[in-house]
């Protein structure tokens, strides 16, 4: 089965990480596609659910401000991959999240002070870094 060394570090000027993922997408043998997120670093003593899901790092945005006392600068993990089939044709990529930080919207009503929103406006959100592919086939 694939395996794979992964690290990653907090931009200097940024948020602290919350979680490294690897995604993976796959073809199966009827031709169906597939895509399942694997969590397999995090910081803090958070632990996997049944389901196999990580709860939520935190959140410390209070209006145009975030804290990093919640996540990790550095995380780094090995992971294989626990479903693969030999043979299947499969693509994997890894993303880092940071902790939630606040959206440019935040910033504006600190500025511009508050206005009523739509009920779906975010105020957080957490960004994401994504590494190339990798391409994994029958042979």
């Amino acid at each position: 089965a694939p395996s794979f060394l992964v690290e990653a570090m907090r931009d200097p000027d940024g948020a602290n990480l919350d979680r490294i993922q690897i995604v993976k997408g796959w073809i199966d043998a009827t031709g169906k596609t597939h895509e399942r997120v694997y969590d397999v670093a995090w910081s803090g003593a958070r632990k996997l659910g049944r389901n196999g899901k990580l709860p939520p790092v935190g959140n410390t945005v209070k209006g145009a401000n975030y804290s990093n006392s919640i996540g990790a600068s550095v995380l780094s993990a090995w992971w294989r991959d626990p479903d693969y089939r030999p043979g299947e044709r499969a693509f994997y990529y890894v993303r880092a999240l940071e902790i939630p930080t606040p959206t440019w919207l935040a910033y504006d009503m600190v500025q511009i002070g508050p206005r009523a929103l739509p009920k779906d406006a975010n105020l957080f959100h957490q960004e994401r870094a994504y590494g190339s592919p990798i391409w994994v086939g029958p042979n």
